[in-house]
């Protein structure tokens, strides 16, 4: 199986360290770094899972990424603040996607953060040349998402009305995750919402949920596109998310740790 992946990357540095008291400046702690760890993130993660999770893969991503600083207090595990630079990115070119052979993958994974690297019309170009499709968007869902197989979001997205007429025009797969409830699956195929929920039935402690929808991702096309079953995709992805949270910081999964 040979998958391509699409999509905004970015970098993401996160630096550990100890907070023992407030400044006399100001009621804020006084953070003193200890250690700093970094990793490609946003698609570059999706990319990585998907070959953690034994898929020969490709990626098409912007060269130039924004880089997300995290400064986290190393006992507890809390992030105590974000730094975004360099918050947008150039958009893919027209012949960047007019070049791309799709027919040599099994799959299109898209991984739009909504940086500027894919439009609109990019999406609906990349749908329109091949049919099984799997993406991931912080854009706000319409027509030009029409032939998109699967569509995943999660919980807050879709309760914020995150499509237009959806249900108008949409014939496919609606994939929201619910964070630890699991997922929901919506199958618009028939014209009709068939609704199914996987929940996570094992408990975990939850010690980071940077890049948890990352890896969801990648375990849900891995686990379909061996086995044709959207339902038995999802309860995997769900393992692979459970598993990831458990981890510091923005991690690879590891398939033997998923039971």
């Amino acid at each position: 199986m040979k998958v391509l992946v699409i999509g905004d990357s970015c970098q993401d540095v996160f630096r550990y360290g100890t907070c023992d008291r407030l400044s006399p400046e100001a009621p804020v702690p006084i953070f003193l770094p200890t250690r700093t760890t970094g990793n490609g993130g946003m698609v570059i993660n999706v990319f990585e899972n998907l070959k953690a999770l034994g898929i020969e893969c490709e990626i098409i991503t912007n060269d130039i990424r924004p880089v997300k600083t995290r400064y986290v207090d190393e006992v507890s595990n809390q992030m105590l603040l974000r730094v975004d630079e360099r918050d947008e990115t150039y958009p893919i070119t027209a012949d960047t996607l007019q070049s791309i052979n799709y027919g040599d993958y099994d799959a299109i994974v898209i991984s739009d953060y909504n940086k500027g690297y894919l439009r609109e019309a990019d999406i609906r170009y990349v749908a329109e040349h091949h049919p099984l499709v799997f993406m991931d968007t912080k854009k706000k869902i319409g027509n030009w998402a029409k032939d998109v197989e699967f569509i995943k979001l999660n919980e807050k997205e879709f309760n914020e009305n995150w499509f237009t007429d959806f249900e108008l025009y949409y014939n496919g797969n609606l994939i929201i995750t619910k964070g630890k409830k699991g997922a929901r699956h919506i199958d618009y195929r028939d014209q009709t919402a068939t609704i199914n929920d996987f929940p996570i039935n094992n408990e975990h402690e939850v010690r980071d949920l940077s890049g948890a929808g990352d890896t969801f991702l990648a375990g849900l096309v891995v686990d379909y596109i061996n086995n044709n079953d959207i339902c038995k995709a999802i309860e995997y992805a769900n393992k692979c998310a459970a598993w990831v949270v458990t981890q510091k910081g923005v991690v690879v999964v590891d398939k033997n740790k998923i039971k």
